[in-house]
């Protein structure tokens, strides 16, 4: 790749070897990544890539030995180099680049499809190019990444249906209830997963009749704040189960919080139960209009949900295989571009000397002709040249190595 001594590394630790705490002592904040490029420069690093995520840490960059980004990535967070060696990974040429488009294409994924990890690649590069860290190698790189994951979205269903219990609470709600913007929805409990399926209602459902009751109120209106909804005090709960259409309940309460003598409608009541331990107790189900689902059938549907993308993993790499050759089969012809600039030079003296010579011989010499025609030759000939280096990539090393001692060249090898 570069000149000999430089190699394209990837080195990191992810969640398949990491646990959550090891994880903690690698991640990188903002001002920790700026650091780590600041130092790499210093260090004559000419070009490096840095992700952190809860779920990975990585680094991709050129270096004549891992150890060098290894080192810095632990000289900037708490990580000593004896635990990054116990789970890490260090990926080399050919092997970063695999690595990199499955990364980015949500293939090495926690959940398998998801594709958050190109924000973060796509931020990396900018913060990078910003820098003077991202060379033409790493910037090629990042957009056949990008191209790759866009292709695997649009073309496979490698991140269809739902993943979260949240995103499953929206969807089954969505399915299931007509008019949804017409409804009343109650959200008791104003708990993460709470606050996710809420968030997601209201982008989805474009309703605006979403009430929230939470036992500490200013915990509601915190959560109301940001979504311009309802909040009405915990003593109300009987009189807004009763008037809902559908109730949210997301408390972190130890003992059921909603039963059966709470309930008095005779309309339809969707209940969803979002809390572990369960916090709706099952003698409401006794009541003909209620219909009671709990977050273990939700989370039946994302595992159903995973279990379905698996069949989209060999259209993945199908997709990855096709870009990545396209990718290495421009890095091949890198190498050879020092060759064929140099035999068209070497080509072009020998045009201009018998240019030279047959001006002196030739009475009404055409310049423009004689230049027209030397110069179509001179491209043919370097075409063919070109061509056989592309098509062998297997032997272009050595064909490199005879065209120069046939033509006695000079080349620098800047590539």
């Amino acid at each position: 790749m570069h000149n000999k001594s430089k190699y394209f590394y990837a080195i990191g630790l992810s969640y398949k070897k990491a646990d959550a705490e090891i994880r903690g002592h690698f991640s990188l904040s903002d001002t920790a990544k700026q650091n780590v490029l600041s130092q790499a420069k210093q260090n004559g690093i000419e070009s490096l890539l840095v992700i952190s995520t809860c779920n990975r840490t990585e680094m991709y960059g050129f270096a004549e030995h891992p150890y060098q980004l290894i080192q810095l990535l632990c000289d900037n967070t708490k990580g000593t180099v004896e635990e990054f060696q116990d789970v890490a990974y260090v990926h080399k040429n050919k092997e970063a680049i695999n690595h990199m488009f499955r990364v980015g294409s949500g293939l090495d994924s926690q959940i398998l499809g998801d594709f958050e990890i190109i924000f973060q690649l796509k931020a990396g590069a900018r913060a990078s190019k910003k820098v003077g860290l991202l060379n033409s190698f790493t910037e090629r790189l990042v957009n056949s990444v990008i191209q790759a994951s866009k292709r695997i979205k649009n073309e496979t269903q490698l991140s269809s249906g739902a993943t979260s219990v949240s995103f499953a609470s929206v969807q089954y709600i969505m399915k299931n209830v007509e008019n949804i913007s017409e409804k009343n929805i109650l959200l008791f409990g104003t708990g993460k997963i709470g606050r996710n399926t809420c968030e997601n209602l209201v982008k989805h459902t474009k309703n605006s009749h979403i009430t929230l009751i939470n036992r500490t109120k200013d915990k509601a209106e915190e959560v109301a704040g940001k979504f311009n909804l309802i909040v009405k005090d915990y003593e109300k709960l009987e009189d807004e189960i009763n008037t809902s259409d559908i109730v949210i309940v997301a408390t972190g309460a130890q003992n059921p919080t909603v039963y059966k003598s709470l309930i008095s409608t005779e309309k339809p009541l969707l209940v969803l139960d979002l809390s572990i331990p369960k916090n709706v107790n099952e003698d409401i189900r006794e009541h003909a209009n209620i219909t009671l689902i709990h977050m273990d059938d939700l989370a039946k549907i994302t595992d159903d949900t995973l279990e379905n993308r698996k069949a989209f993993i060999p259209d993945a790499e199908a997709i990855i295989l096709e870009i990545t050759s396209e990718f290495n089969a421009w890095l091949d012809t890198l190498k050879f571009v020092p060759t064929i600039q140099a035999i068209k030079h070497k080509l072009t003296d020998f045009k201009n000397s018998e240019l030279n010579t047959q001006r002196k011989k030739i009475a009404d010499f055409n310049e423009d002709q004689a230049e027209l025609i030397s110069n179509n030759i001179i491209q043919k000939i370097t075409n063919q040249f070109a061509h056989h280096l592309r098509e062998d990539s297997n032997t272009s090393d050595e064909s490199i190595e005879l065209i120069k001692k046939i033509f006695q060249l000079e080349t620098t090898n800047n590539v």
